[in-house]
């Protein structure tokens, strides 16, 4: 037992540390961005990379659609409406990609994205279609045709575009024929529709015995073909298991504009787009290695001087750090077999506690997040790393030309306001102390932040001054908000838990510097999509309500004059939309409708007959 007790303390020591949440002094000095010129020269960067993952390829078979339509006519007369709500995103006007879209008439729905078929004993397929049903007006709601493709859609004028796992489908949705598809070699990570374009990014596994040209992914079954000269990496090398393509496609043909890639490492990858250029995250972490001897380093009298001779003649061998490792805990494992019973008892608590302590104290040095900017027509425009990690698209933010940046490092979080090079041009750091980043929410010149361990600290970020920002409000509450959605100039909304439950919270912003939970309203829910994605989440500002699913139902509110319940939805609702003064709650099984002036249900759909 004392035995696996201590290879398990080795372990985390040396390889486990890159799970843990750390820190960097301040963004890397001399970062740039360059691409390759040969495939030797890619291949002597991977060499040079401080760790390596096994690659992998990826192929896949495109699985034919098969399509059904009933008699009525998807083309036939219809009843325009005057206004119908769009996915929640973002950045106002770049549409992203989700499981429910309109055009107003019709709703488009995916109820299992990621979920091909499923099979079950007596033959039946189950899930993994899309279904177009007639919408509008609410008399004429009905099921009129399915596709058996099914994932994440983005609607562009009158095609529907499927993005899958593994491959994209586009159809007319007047006539449901497939115009133009494409199989991925690796896999999608995530994509925006902007200005009939779409910007896609893949992911996929490097391969070190021919690293370049590489083929995201084939068109109407042509391969696309990257070549080295649009292959970038930083120019410090950093942790390479993974590449990563990003490529502008004309949202009606397919036709692939442009395409650009960068090697990174996998893992946790945000995107993040304006409308002035793309950002694609990455995180890398310190060398195992070189960490652990450090850490023996700073603590001669751990170990014996023989071991701490072995391991800094071994820093200097020509090998990979990965077998620097291997020998490290060898080194080790020959210390803990010289040791009696109650040295090792020692050893293993005193490496415990001062390995706490040295993370604590090193916390900038492990993990760190690098930020590739594109423009739209994917041409590099930088690179920068910075301490910790993102929560997610909403830690980045760009306005007036300069670039929001938030991240958690360990024990306490940071902001970085940075300029259209990527360089820092101011920083807070070391805010939100023993807690971390649970949501952010960029606004123009003001920002907000959530950070949580025990309490709810809502801060309030005056951001008019790109080389000065300042935290100048906040606000200690109980529970957290995992989603934050500014409804007006004095309202932000927070959506998140308390005590095991979902808590909505209305914060009062009208004096920045005096932040207020106006109201708040805790429902008897352990679960709302909205904490994890934001499509889930509708605000209909012309009636003043907003809705979000939450267990297995789904709740409408008002908010003008504090938080209301106006109509609570039993049953799956995973989705709603506005079409006109008409709710659609969209459910796996069903759709109701309810007339918004009075709440009352004016029509319902059955999904599963």
């Amino acid at each position: 037992m004392k035995k696996l007790l201590i290879s398990a303390v080795i372990v985390v020591a040396i390889a486990g540390i890159i799970f843990s949440l750390t820190q960097t002094e301040a963004p890397e000095e001399g970062l740039k961005i360059e691409s390759f010129s040969s495939p030797e020269e890619f291949k002597e960067y991977l060499m040079k990379s401080s760790e390596f993952s096994s690659f992998y390829t990826l192929s896949y078979t495109a699985r034919k659609a098969e399509v059904v339509v009933d008699s009525k006519s998807v083309g036939e007369t219809q009843t325009i409406p005057e206004r119908y709500s769009e996915t929640n995103v973002q950045v106002k006007g770049i549409d992203e990609p989700d499981i429910v879209k309109t055009g107003g008439v019709n709703i488009y729905y995916s109820p299992y994205p990621w979920l091909r078929y499923f099979i079950y004993p007596e033959g039946k397929q189950y899930g993994g279609e899309t279904m177009f049903i007639r919408a509008f007006p609410p008399t004429n709601l009905s099921k009129i045709a399915e596709i058996s493709d099914s994932g994440n859609l983005l609607l562009h004028d009158n095609v529907l575009i499927v993005l899958s796992y593994d491959e994209i489908n586009a159809y007319n949705v007047e006539t449901q024929k497939k115009v133009w598809s494409a199989d991925i070699n690796g896999s999608y990570v995530d994509a925006r529709l902007y200005e009939g374009k779409l910007y896609l990014v893949t992911r996929s596994g490097v391969n070190f015995v021919e690293p370049c040209p590489i083929r995201p992914l084939s068109v109407n079954g042509k391969a696309v073909e990257v070549a080295c000269g649009r292959i970038y990496h930083p120019t410090i090398p950093v942790t390479v298991d993974t590449t990563y393509t990003v490529l502008k496609m004309d949202a009606k043909t397919g036709e692939v504009e442009n395409s650009i890639s960068f090697v990174g490492s996998s893992g946790h990858t945000v995107v993040y787009m304006s409308k002035n250029a793309i950002y694609v995250t990455f995180n890398t972490f310190a060398d195992p290695a070189k960490l652990t001897y450090q850490f023996i380093s700073e603590n001669p009298d751990l170990v014996p001087e023989w071991v701490r001779e072995k391991i800094e003649k071994l820093m200097d061998y020509d090998i990979s750090s990965r077998a620097k490792q291997v020998e490290i805990m060898y080194i080790l494992e020959q210390l803990r077999a010289s040791m009696n019973e109650e040295e090792r008892l020692k050893f293993e608590n005193e490496w415990h506690n001062r390995w706490e302590k040295f993370t604590e104290e090193h916390s900038r040095e492990i993990e760190k997040t690098h930020i590739a900017k594109f423009s739209l027509q994917l041409e590099a425009e930088g690179i920068n790393s910075f301490p910790g990690r993102l929560l997610n698209q909403f830690s980045l933010d760009e306005y007036d030309g300069y670039l929001r940046v938030a991240t958690t490092v360990g024990n306490e979080n940071d902001l970085y306001v940075l300029d259209e090079n990527l360089d820092v041009v101011r920083k807070i750091q070391g805010f939100g102390l023993d807690e971390r980043i649970y949501s952010v929410r960029f606004d123009g010149d003001v920002g907000f932040i959530v950070t949580f361990r025990q309490t709810d600290p809502f801060f309030v970020l005056d951001l008019s001054n790109p080389e000065n920002p300042e935290i100048v409000g906040e606000l200690k509450i109980s529970g957290f908000s995992s989603y934050l959605h500014r409804i007006d100039e004095k309202t932000v909304l927070g959506i998140g838990k308390e005590d095991g439950n979902v808590k909505i919270s209305l914060f009062d912003i009208s004096d920045l510097t005096n932040p207020v939970e106006k109201d708040r309203y805790v429902l008897q829910e352990y679960w709302s999509e909205v904490m994890s994605n934001h499509h889930a989440f509708l605000l209909d500002k012309e009636h003043g309500i907003f809705f979000l699913p939450a267990g297995q139902n789904g709740y409408v509110f008002s908010y003008e004059d504090g938080l209301e319940m106006v109509k609570a939805v039993k049953g799956d609702a995973v989705r709603a939309i506005y079409i006109d003064d008409y709710l659609y709650v969209i459910g796996p099984e069903e759709i109701k409708v309810y007339d918004e002036n009075s709440w009352e249900r004016v029509a319902e759909l059955e999904l599963s007959s």
